[in-house]
């Protein structure tokens, strides 16, 4: 069937009255410009017309440059089109990471911008614009990205509180259309990571601490996005899933995001059980993999001791276990910057008072001492096909010329890369139009079930002398980080002084610590303590509130908070993964149910998170609330 053509500058190229795109301006329809042929075959013939530096180019997934701070690198509402255009056309890139905002029809025309640029190139290779998850609650440089004007569901926490895979899969299906909308082919997630150890920063962003949930979850979003089980299509989203392997199992919860948190601590035994949920994403025939950036200390594969270096230069787990072991026949696309090197700096962090520099940051772990252009080697031959954050294709170029590796080798991943372009239907029409952006994304309708969705997944612990859901006759409310208008709305008067209240409702966050702060991402990640303590504002509005008058909490927890000291005093308990003022009053008031159990254990103490294992589940010794608890009412 005629696919749809999109052209800013090519001209089209009719044959037996059916349209081709002239993308390199012969005159002829070249078998890579004929999309009546396999993806594989287009492939071959693409990569056979291309230069080495064309190829080298493909092999970098750079960073879209916004007209913005942090040196183009961080969020923005408009591109910086001279910078891109030097990536695009100078430097042969076209995989770029976006961290636009704005409205749903200015990214649309931003991203259309890179494609324009894209069809000038000899051979006019489409780009893939890849984005940081951007549907939920959580916001953080490298991560996340805030949702802005798309529908905003819970974060993946609580999909696992449900464990409800059809909607996890009706979730990746939303936020495909609106990435298709505003022209994002990639998702670089879902984190197929475990919370095994409750002290590390990135939990929000996994299906919590049971292999076997998590592997169903995961599958269900890679079929969601990529737009069925059999692997994506033309209507689909490109899903990297991450982080290979064991990154939940990070010694003493640091991440490996820093020199200090370069270790996961893994046992043969629970590499094996953090190899699970990947199987779910295998399963639908994910995409990609992301390889993590840890080393797994003194971990084992068969009995043999694994290289200490960063899973994206180990060729046992990368070859040997995910290729050869799981079959997985994609992309192997590296996290950010682990070509970068290393400063003094960032091995060490600034120094006191001195604010820490995106300029700094690399994560070249167990091969910091090597040079650049080794390190691009050995990722090669452990068996990445793809650079994330990094722009530097001279440097592979240099290195197939001094014979350090093979230009075929090089021709291997870029066939990959280019099959999933086909995959995707970007060599037919990159181009999205803006007013049906803003028509899809976030939508009313597309809202109202995220707003359902994020009701549901409260998780209800403690709901004592039957407070919830509340009663008509408890009308006026006393606040803590709650909108008055909302609670407005639902027909409470907000009164200022909790004595003068028939009840109190507080917002906390999962306590933490910044132990790190010369370090760029030591500085934004939590760490530390999970225990609510004395000079904690959230914990100092809980005491004053309840000291006076029933009280209802809800805890958002990024990470296993330690609620010991919360729960005598909280009337109602709830856990939360991301929650509106709105959805959490529905369930308040009995207009929705909380429907979730807990994705992980809750710990009664640090000194049982200091006990227990990192890479193993449901093992503190005497958890608060255990794995699936959930009260009903």
């Amino acid at each position: 069937m005629q696919p749809v053509l999109g052209t800013r500058a090519v001209r089209i190229l009719e044959q037996a009255g059916l349209r081709f795109r002239d993308l390199d301006r012969n005159g002829v329809l070249d078998p890579y410009e004929d999309w009546r042929l396999t993806p594989a075959r287009r492939a071959d013939d693409l990569v056979g017309r291309m230069t080495l530096e064309e190829k080298a180019g493909v092999l970098m997934h750079g960073t879209a440059r916004g007209a913005g701070g942090f040196g183009g690198m961080g969020p923005a509402t408009r591109y910086d089109t001279a910078a891109n255009r030097a990536l695009i056309v100078g430097a042969r890139v076209n995989s770029l990471i976006t961290r636009l905002g704005g409205t749903p029809g200015g990214q649309a025309t931003e991203n259309n911008t890179l494609q324009e640029l894209a069809e000038s190139t000899r051979l006019g290779i489409p780009v893939t614009v890849s984005s940081d998850p951007r549907n939920h609650f959580q916001e953080l440089l490298g991560a996340s990205a805030g949702a802005g004007r798309f529908s905003q569901w819970p974060e993946t926490l609580g999909f696992a509180a449900l464990g409800d895979a059809t909607l996890v899969r009706r979730f990746a299906d939303v936020a495909r259309q609106e990435y298709r909308a505003i022209g994002i082919h990639e998702t670089l997630s879902p984190q197929a990571d475990l919370a095994t150890e409750p002290r590390w920063s990135r939990i929000a962003g996994t299906f919590g601490e049971d292999a076997a949930l998590a592997s169903r979850l995961v599958r269900a979003y890679v079929e969601g996005f990529q737009h069925g089980a059999m692997g994506v299509d033309s209507a689909g989203v490109l899903v990297v899933v991450k982080h290979w392997v064991g990154y939940g199992a990070q010694k003493n919860g640091w991440d490996s995001h820093n020199a200090y948190g370069r270790l996961a601590s893994l046992s043969e035994r629970g590499l094996a059980y953090h190899v699970i949920p990947f199987r779910g994403a295998f399963a639908a025939h994910v995409a990609g993999v992301m390889p993590t950036y840890s080393i797994l200390e003194n971990a084992t594969l068969d009995g043999r001791p694994l290289e200490q270096v960063g899973a994206g230069f180990n060729r046992q787990l990368l070859t040997d276990l995910l290729r050869t072991r799981e079959h997985f026949q994609g992309v192997i696309l590296t996290d950010w910057a682990v070509t970068n090197d290393c400063s003094p700096l960032c091995r060490n962090g600034v120094p006191a008072g001195e604010r820490p520099s995106f300029a700094t940051v690399g994560m070249p772990w167990g091969v910091e001492d090597l040079p650049k252009r080794d390190r691009f080697v050995k990722a090669l031959n452990a068996g990445v096909d793809q650079f994330g954050g990094t722009e530097d294709a001279a440097v592979l170029v240099d290195a197939v010329r001094a014979g350090a590796i093979p230009e075929r080798r090089l021709d291997e991943s870029v066939r990959r890369i280019l099959a999933q372009k086909f995959q995707l239907g970007l060599f037919e029409n990159p181009f999205v139009d803006p007013t049906t952006a803003e028509r899809i994304v976030g939508n009313a309708g597309f809202q109202a079930e995220a707003t359902r969705a994020q009701g549901r997944a409260l998780v209800l612990l403690e709901n004592r002398r039957k407070l919830l859901p509340l009663s008509r006759r408890m009308t006026r409310v006393f606040l803590h980080r709650i909108d008055p208008a909302v609670a407005a709305r639902y027909g409470f008067t907000v009164v200022s002084d909790p004595a003068q209240a028939d009840v109190a409702i507080v917002r906390a966050d999962a306590p933490f610590e910044t132990l790190h702060p010369g370090f760029v991402f030591g500085a934004m990640q939590h760490e530390g303590n999970l225990g609510f303590t004395d000079g904690n504002a959230d914990y100092e509005a809980i005491k004053r509130a309840s000291a006076v008058v029933p009280t209802i909490v809800t805890v958002y927890l990024d990470r296993p908070a330690i609620l010991t000291a919360v729960r005598d005093r909280a009337t109602a308990l709830l856990a939360n993964f991301g929650v509106s003022d709105a959805a959490l009053f529905d369930v308040l008031t009995g207009r929705a149910r909380a429907e979730g159990r807990l994705p992980f254990e809750l710990p009664s103490s640090m000194s049982e998170v200091e006990a227990q294992r990192s890479d193993l589940p449901h093992d503190t010794a005497h958890p608060l609330y255990r794995f699936g608890y959930a009260k009903r009412y």
